[in-house]
């Protein structure tokens, strides 16, 4: 690991103005960060400490949803009886994820914001455009059953890792920030993942040094809420296929999807045919899938595990 400097920031928006400095980086649990930090993929030279920072309450909006500060710890956002009740989907979506200790640290944002988990990304002798922009990806070529289907490059094919983020997604969340200059500013949760395009580096629509503050839930829909996870291990895995849904008692909903592109994945037009059937969900949201050899299994999964929970919705 290589030496930094350390500050506590006292407030979001002298928090925001420390990190907008070149080779800052935030810290709050740190699950995801130290281990880069351990392997020299992220190297800063400047820590800016968060966790003393009034962003651990969960508090009702006026509008009927919930304000979800960023430091908010997984374990207490899956255990909220507010969250429980009204938002279902989420809490089982962060007990799929990762351990009990994990959850103990990792924060909301934090668990937005975590990288891949791309065996190449984290191996610093293979060529990745993550990590350094233009090298190339080995995944395309390598060994891909865990990468993406839809929404991937020539750039690169990996996949984002978070299973809360797939909720939030369904959920139509709202992420608010500030930035250095103390403005702030809300962007719906669709668009703070950045598809890689050419610049896969690039991972979220984050100005530099812009901190998350809240995740803001609008007021609930009611319906029946399921997450559901296909992985290799019962625990402790990331997802092959993820499938967040709420579903309405007369068969409309919403449905996104983990594990098979870069970010969470959501095809509005695909909802209009959840009264058809899974078949036809699945093919308008895969419609531009280019799966490799090694992960084609993952269209069959999608229809299986779609299927699956639309059965548990229904009862």
């Amino acid at each position: 690991m290589k030496s930094f400097t350390y500050e506590r920031a006292t407030s979001p928006a002298e928090a925001a103005a420390a990190a907008a400095r070149e080779g800052a980086k935030f810290i709050a649990g740190g699950t995801n960060l130290l281990d880069l930090m351990k392997l020299e993929i992220e190297r800063p030279a400047h820590l800016v400490d968060v966790n003393r920072l009034a962003l651990d309450k969960i508090e009702t909006t006026s509008e009927g949803g919930l304000r979800i500060g960023a430091l908010v710890r997984n374990t207490d956002l899956a255990a909220d009886p507010r969250v429980r009740r009204d938002y279902g989907v989420l809490s089982r979506a962060l007990l799929a994820g990762a351990s009990g200790q994990l959850r103990n640290k990792a924060t909301t944002a934090g668990n937005l914001l975590q990288r891949t988990r791309c065996p190449y990304f984290y191996d610093t002798n293979m060529p990745c455009n993550k990590r350094r922009p233009g090298s190339g990806c080995s995944a395309i070529g390598g060994f891909s059953r865990q990468h993406a289907i839809v929404g991937a490059s020539e750039a690169c094919i990996a996949t984002h890792p978070s299973d809360m983020a797939v909720a939030m997604r369904v959920l139509d969340a709202t992420v608010e920030t500030v930035r250095p200059d103390g403005a702030t500013r809300s962007i719906p949760v669709a668009e703070l993942h950045n598809l890689p395009g050419d610049t896969p580096h690039l991972e979220t629509a984050l100005a530099s040094g812009e901190l998350i503050t809240a995740v803001t839930l609008p007021k609930p829909v009611g319906g029946a809420h399921v997450y559901r996870k296909v992985r290799d291990r019962a625990s402790y895995a990331f997802a092959l296929v993820s499938v967040a849904a709420i579903v309405q008692r007369d068969g409309s909903g919403s449905i996104a999807l983990g594990g098979v592109a870069p970010k969470p994945w959501r095809v509005e037009a695909a909802e209009r045919e959840l009264p058809r059937g899974p078949k036809e969900v699945a093919a308008q949201l895969l419609a531009c899938a280019k799966p490799t050899a090694q992960n084609a299994f993952k269209v069959a999964l999608v229809e299986r595990t779609l299927g699956s929970v639309l059965a548990e919705a229904k009862g």
